[in-house]
């Protein structure tokens, strides 16, 4: 099958018997071209399949109109939601998103930067790979004025903007309504103590314990990796297995929040008078869940429109050199799964 040739703007030039330039000021609605040809080129344009050659442009600029966005699982609520908020703001700027993502791989991460590196995107927003300790492969942006933005999961160490939560202040106030429920053994899943969001979550939960005068037991602080459904029902088989057990569980993500309840009900305890649990994000499945769970909200839509705006920020003011953090704050969502007091 034969395809057809692609039209170009000097196509549309000979046909209308006007220059090519006319056409390309007519095209983008130029102040200089009458309304009457404007209309002329863009019913011509239409009825022939003109497209506009969008890797010339990028040749001509040195860059797209393109926003990539590299993290780490796309199926996770948190990242979904985080990508709407950056898509929501990008979009009436006439950039489009184009998501990459890691599968918590360091190896994969640096793949994905240099494939969005050498499409010339106009930006960069990052939430980093579970596996990532080394940040060279972001330098190339830096170098090449591609304004770059982290969220979430951010670098301690690499000069850039970042948008983030108070993640100690939640891992604190978690663990505060716990201890306020009547907790007194409250285990956590400590997740990669390398990525910010864990180790301030932690930090958090530590600080709490600490203030209230109970006991840090290293036994009921269970180190995770990804922190999946299959971790939760392992980290709490194990909690309950031991001859002190824990009365609470403070998670840092829904996910393993569930499964510890799944796991204490498939036991015989109740939740929450035997265990008490608490998780973090607010995810749809901390809702469909017997008992609902509590949990901090985590603001991924937010997260995602402000670290969008960074963008368009550093994009527009070139000339100014900064490394701004933004944190957002975050709220408890106190549901069945922690109410000791109720009952």
């Amino acid at each position: 099958m034969k395809h057809r040739k692609e039209v170009t703007i000097y196509d549309i030039a000979k046909d209308l018997n006007v220059s090519p330039s006319t056409v390309s000021r007519a095209l983008k609605g130029h102040h200089s071209i009458g309304p009457g040809m404007i209309e002329a080129v863009k019913k011509l344009a239409k009825d022939r399949g003109y497209r506009p050659n969008s890797i010339a442009a990028s040749l001509r600029n040195n860059k797209t109109n393109t926003l990539g966005v590299m993290v780490s699982w796309i199926n996770r609520t948190f990242i979904s939601s985080l990508i709407s908020g950056i898509e929501e703001v990008a979009r009436p700027k006439g950039y489009n998103v184009v998501i990459s993502q890691s599968h918590d791989s360091f190896k994969n991460e640096v793949i994905n930067a240099r494939t969005l590196y050498n499409s010339r995107i106009g930006g960069l927003v990052v939430s980093l790979a579970m596996e990532t300790t080394c940040y060279d492969h972001f330098q190339q942006f830096i170098d090449k004025g591609i304004p770059l933005v982290f969220v979430d999961r951010v670098p301690e160490s690499f000069d850039s903007d970042k948008v983030i939560i108070d993640n100690f202040a939640a891992g604190f106030q978690a663990t505060q309504h716990l201890i306020d429920q009547g907790c007194l053994r409250i285990a956590h899943f400590a997740g990669a103590q390398h990525r910010n969001v864990y180790k301030q979550r932690m930090d958090g939960y530590l600080a709490a314990l600490h203030k209230n005068g109970l006991e840090i037991d290293e036994s009921l602080i269970i180190r995770g990796e990804v922190l999946s459904a299959e971790e939760g029902h392992e980290m709490t088989a194990h909690l309950l297995t031991l001859p002190n057990p824990p009365d609470a569980i403070f998670s840092p993500n829904d996910t393993s929040a569930v499964s510890a309840i799944q796991v204490a009900k498939r036991r015989g305890l109740h939740v929450p008078r035997d265990l008490a649990v608490i998780g973090f994000n607010n995810d749809p499945i901390s809702l469909i869940i017997d008992p609902p769970l509590s949990t901090m909200d985590h603001p991924a839509v937010n997260l995602g429109k402000i670290a969008a705006r960074q963008i368009f920020k550093q994009e527009e003011n070139k000339d100014i050199i900064t490394s701004e953090t933004i944190t957002l704050r975050t709220q408890l969502i106190i549901r069945e799964s922690s109410m000791r007091k109720n009952l």
